[in-house]
């Protein structure tokens, strides 16, 4: 051993400081390892801004710009992500804003650039001032507020994330400063002449400002589309002002004559410098030092005098809104006061260096208006208010000290203020034409109907299934046709059905209004050989179905309506389906939904609703959700969860939350929705007898179902942390469980020893039934079940009828139930929950119940409707201590959700969720 060598402890001391180095020296080659997964990149595009007009209204708004930049055009910068190919090439794979949370592991994501991604999106939702546009594919880099997204910008690069163009050979850079000035010079040619020309630099290299966008008030960028398409961008040193921003986009010089040199110089370039940067770059120039402003810190406290005015613009159902202050004989601008009253400023800088007092109490006012108001996505262009927000509009002229209103959107607002305040609309002689006798509450229905069609309003005709809302309608197209007036005079309504209920719209027409002439399509264009603007000229109504309307779309496009009535309007409660877009993009100028279940599931229903009929009388998907659902329903599940109304304060505050936005949800829907109960419009029908018979599972099945259930229940509390990921197969063992619980062999035929305890009790409750001269409709969610049925009807020689999905001759079947004498008739629940009048029955047997409860009240009401003059009773059959039971509880408080917003102020949560699931699979 050395003199020098440290002692064996030191060495050991040594060696352990060396090895937690060299860990962190591999730690370090190993993250400097490019890391696995498919590249993502953000991909920019210029894409002009498509305005809408009264013909096209809807619709794409925007596509990708072409060609050189149009005089006029509004054009801004779009960015989306994009994944690397295998082929080397840049391709959405159907990655997108929405969708890159659960994309990650289908395109194997790289984690840390979805992450950054999901940042980008979150910046552009966190502080955008305005909802701009319906442009799902594109976030505008025009939109974003915050500075914080050249932070993220820089970021990309370290994260290996390309910034690309949607052409190939596009290129994107990210500079450092941009900046915006007035360039000063006096050129020899022209003697004593003064020339400003309006600049724009990035990292000193010159633009043109009329190829030029704002991003915020904190960047620009400049797009060359040729020869090589190129984008550059850059924050600026300050914000932008608004004179800068003015000058974005129009490129400008100003002429400045020798004789008015002197008097540019004195009195007006020191205003323009202290707005816009004044520079000689050629030196020609000699600009004055100008000494710092002596601001005036005068505060006004007078109280500001509010003129509202609405003026008719070109679009549907929008009038612009202008909204003038003036305080102390000066005009405010209300554009810098919206943006100050909604970042909670307390003072407002005006144009004199004065100060408005933002904290007086009728600036409260305005701002809780102001942020209801602001919920409509329509800021952009301008402040503007929907006809559709009668209510809001009264909000603000309390407030305001004048009012000057357009004389169509007072007649609209008038009359549907009138009716939300419980006032009699005006009544209307009915139509010649129309061959029946209303009911008291189906005349209010027809004059409501009419004061809709008169304003062109649309609206949700919801009364209860079987009190006659197809007459109803009718009754308005015979006025509609007949009257002088009518303002689509020569067009026909469309009316899009189910299928199976075509027919019936054709039947009824012939019965109630058999002057209309009335067309039915039956197929496409390009099956059938016929122009459907053939079909549809000379006839007052046209009648399709929802998979032909959605399947030949731009043949209905082409062809203009009166008006567009969707029957079983639940058929498009799906905002992402292909048939909720097309009833949003028809265009017509009067939409009227017809459904007895306006809310099936949740809340989300009501909207999308809502968004096809009253364009503008709620905001955007998202908004509605943050300010009306998740308030309500997160009262509604803490209630759920903590039941002894042990978690104080908190849930008193939910709960209080939860009425205001209700009450306010309810105001807001009650002059565009009729609906009346059965209970309380059609006292003549005959009572309604309601029964649970629980069923006990014989020995053998209930072993096999327990044995299933602790099998499924483990993987399903597995599963449902992460619902939107796992919810097919979540709910494919909720379906076994149902099936199970119904009848083992339905699961598999090896258990078809096994007794059927639900098919033993319904045949025991059948005997009784039909020995009495009594006729029985029988529902199933399962078809084999049904079948399962129908086969023991056999042996025992039941006559019977039977209808699901798979039916042909759907008429036929149901004709000869009604005019037979088969006492039975097995119906699919699905395919026979809508659309029938089924009165020769009084009895009703739901063989599964569903946590649905709109489905079972639509099977019931086939009997229990106008024109059954016997009392009905309903069977609900559940097999005890099985999922049966919990669907029944989980069903009474969805049962809640309906009449919370269009019955009575209760609580309710919305569609189902983990914790449901957890309820249905706890012991």
């Amino acid at each position: 051993m050395s003199d020098d060598a440290p002692p064996p402890k030191a060495a050991a001391e040594l060696s352990g400081w060396k090895a937690a180095i060299g860990a962190l020296s591999e730690a370090g080659a190993t993250s400097a390892v490019q890391p696995a997964g498919t590249r993502m990149a953000l991909q920019f595009e210029l894409r002009e801004q498509t305005p809408r007009t009264p013909d096209r209204w809807r619709g794409a708004t925007a596509k990708t710009a072409s060609g050189p930049i149009k005089p006029g055009a509004t054009y801004r910068l779009g960015v989306r992500p994009v994944v690397l190919s295998g082929a080397g090439n840049w391709t959405r794979a159907s990655v997108s804003w929405n969708s890159l949370g659960y994309q990650t592991n289908r395109l194997n994501l790289r984690v840390e650039q979805q992450r950054w991604f999901a940042q980008v999106a979150s910046l552009h939702r966190a502080v955008r001032e305005v909802y701009a546009g319906q442009d799902g594919d594109w976030l505008y880099l025009d939109d974003y507020q915050s500075p914080l997204l050249w932070p993220l910008l820089a970021e990309a690069a370290e994260l290996g994330i390309a910034l690309v163009g949607s052409k190939k050979d596009a290129v994107v850079t990210v500079g450092t400063t941009a900046s915006v000035r007035f360039d000063a010079s006096m050129p020899e040619e022209v003697s004593g002449e003064l020339r400003l020309k309006a600049t724009l630099a990035i990292d000193g290299r010159l633009h043109p400002l009329a190829s030029a966008g704002q991003i915020g008030n904190h960047g620009i960028y400049v797009v060359a589309p040729a020869p090589t398409q190129t984008f550059t961008l850059a924050p600026t040193a300050r914000p932008l002002s608004d004179e800068q921003a003015s000058l974005i986009g129009s490129p400008s010089e100003l002429v400045i004559p020798a004789r008015d040199v002197a008097l540019f110089l004195a009195e007006y370039y020191p205003g323009l410098q202290r707005s816009i940067e004044v520079t000689s770059a050629d030196g020609s120039v000699r600009l004055p030092e100008i000494a710092p402003p002596e601001p005036e810190y005068q505060t006004r406290t007078s109280r500001p005098k509010l003129v509202l005015k609405t003026v008719a613009t070109d679009r549907r159902d929008w009038f612009d809104l202008g909204v003038f202050v003036t305080i102390d004989g000066r005009d405010v601008p209300f554009g810098p006061l919206f943006r100050a009253l909604s970042a909670g400023k307390k003072k407002l800088l005006l144009v004199d260096r004065s100060y408005l007092d933002l904290l007086q109490p009728v600036f409260d006012e305005l701002r809780d208006l102001i942020a209801e108001a602001g919920e409509l996505n329509e800021w952009e262009t301008g402040v503007r208010i929907s006809r559709y927000q009668a209510s809001l509009w009264e909000d603000f002229e309390d407030l305001a000290d004048e009012t000057e209103q357009a004389s169509t959107w007072r007649d609209s607002a008038a009359a549907l203020l009138a009716d939300a305040s419980g006032q009699a609309v005006e009544q209307r002689p009915l139509p010649k034409g129309l061959q029946a006798t209303l009911r008291p509450y189906q005349l209010d229905g027809f004059n409501w109907l009419v004061m809709l069609w008169r304003y062109r309003l649309g609206g949700i005709l919801a009364d209860d299934m079987g009190l006659g809302k197809t007459l109803q309608a009718l009754a308005l197209i015979a006025h509609a046709v007949e009257s002088a007036d009518g303002h689509e005079s020569g067009r026909p309504f469309l009316v899009v059905a189910p299928t199976s209920v075509v027919s019936n719209w054709l039947v009824e027409a012939a019965r109630f209004t058999p002057g209309l002439a009335v067309a039915s399509v039956t197929a496409t264009e390009a099956k059938s050989g016929l122009r459907l603007a053939d079909v549809a000229a000379g006839v007052d109504i046209v009648v399709t179905s929802y998979a032909l309307f959605r399947l030949d779309f731009a043949a209905y496009q082409r062809v203009e309506w009166a008006g567009l009535i969707l029957d079983e309007a639940q058929f498009v409660k799906n905002r992402a389906s292909r048939a909720h877009q097309c009833a949003r993009d028809l265009g017509a100028p009067f939409t009227l939904a017809i459904t007895g279940t306006p809310m099936e599931n949740s809340l989300m229903d009501l909207w999308s609703l809502f968004a096809i009929v009253a364009p503008g009388l709620f905001p955007s998907a998202r908004k509605f959700t943050e300010e009306y659902l998740r308030p309500i329903t997160e009262h509604a599940n803490t209630e759920h969860t903590n039941g002894d109304g042990s978690n104080g304060g908190h849930a008193d505050e939910l709960e209080r939350v939860s009425r205001e936005r209700l009450a306010k949800l309810r105001r807001r829907i009650r002059p565009l929705m009729m609906r009346r109960s059965k209970e309380l419009v059609a006292t003549e029908l005959p009572a309604k007898q309601e029964q649970v018979l629980l069923v006990d599972l014989a020995p053998r099945h209930r072993k096999l179902y327990d044995t299933v259930l602790q099998r499924e229940r483990q993987k399903l509390l597995g599963l449902i942390q992460d619902l939107d990921r796992n919810r097919f197969i979540v709910f494919r063992s909720l379906t076994l469980l149902r099936m199970l619980a119904l009848d083992a062999s339905l699961v598999d035929e090896a258990y078809a020893g096994l007794p059927s305890s639900k098919l033993d009790a319904l045949f025991d409750q059948l005997e009784d039934v039909l020995a009495e001269g009594h006729r029985a409709l029988v529902f199933s969610q399962f078809t084999s079940f049904l079948r399962k049925a129908a086969a023991r009807l056999d042996r025992q020689g039941v006559a019977y009828e039977y209808l699901d999905g798979s039916t042909l001759r759907r008429s036929d079947v149901i004709g000869r139930f009604k005019n037979g004498a088969a006492p039975v008739f097995l119906i699919s629940l699905k395919a026979g929950g809508f659309g029938l009048n089924l009165t020769e029955a009084d009895y009703v047997f739901l063989l599964d119940p569903w946590w649905n409860p709109a489905v079972e009240a639509q099977a019931v009401d086939r009997t229990h409707r106008i024109g059954q003059s016997r009392s009905v009773n309903v069977y609900r059959m559940v097999a005890s201590d099985t999922i049966e039971e919990k669907v029944m509880a989980l069903k009474d408080r969805k049962a809640d959700l309906t009449s919370a917003v269009l019955d009575e102020e209760s609580v309710f949560s919305s569609s189902l969720t983990a914790d449901d699931i957890r309820g249905l699979i706890d012991s």
